[in-house]
């Protein structure tokens, strides 16, 4: 917390506008939440946003994002500067209790395939909007196509599950 106390009125100025200008450059840098705009009422779904950097900071660069979507194009790691991603997903409520099961595989990390598949078990509570899920490795040195494949089941307050299949195309150049 910064004190005001004993500064003169200039000094709590530049206080006070150092506090608003980095508390706006946390807001406007921070990955943006999207959302189908054909998203219907009590049916959920889930949105994504992949970014890529450093180890110090794997949300550097913005690569794509569901909505608006557009082509994926990360850079290939290198012997001599290691990439990171990290791809954030949201899964979004349907009014009641929405639960999401199943696996996300991230095709473009570096090692084993079965070291790239994550298991989900994530809630969004009743009349909540969004849980959030983010998962960082290091990109593949080897260019090439490839894929993030969901395969989940989400149910809404424990009644028939609806499948979440979804396949995002990534290109690491």
């Amino acid at each position: 917390m910064i004190a005001f106390v004993n500064r003169t009125g200039f000094e709590r100025a530049i206080l006070t506008l150092g506090c608003a200008f980095a508390a706006a450059c946390s807001a406007a840098c921070a990955p943006h939440v999207p959302e189908p705009p054909t998203s219907m009422p009590g049916k959920p779904y889930i949105s994504w946003v992949i970014m890529s950097g450093d180890s110090d900071n794997p949300d550097e660069d913005f690569v794509c994002q569901s909505d608006p979507l557009s082509d994926c194009v990360v850079p290939a790691s290198r012997a001599d500067a290691r990439v990171f991603s990290d791809v954030h997903i949201y899964y979004h409520g349907a009014g009641a209790e929405t639960r999401y099961v199943g696996t996300m595989h991230i095709g473009f990390f570096q090692g084993s395939p079965s070291a790239a598949k994550t298991q989900v078990d994530i809630a969004v509570k009743k009349n909540g909007s969004i849980t959030n899920q983010s998962v960082a490795g290091i990109v593949t040195s080897t260019p090439g196509s490839y894929t993030i494949d969901f395969d989940q089941l989400a149910t809404v307050d424990a009644n028939k599950g609806q499948p979440i299949q979804d396949q995002i195309k990534v290109t690491v150049k």
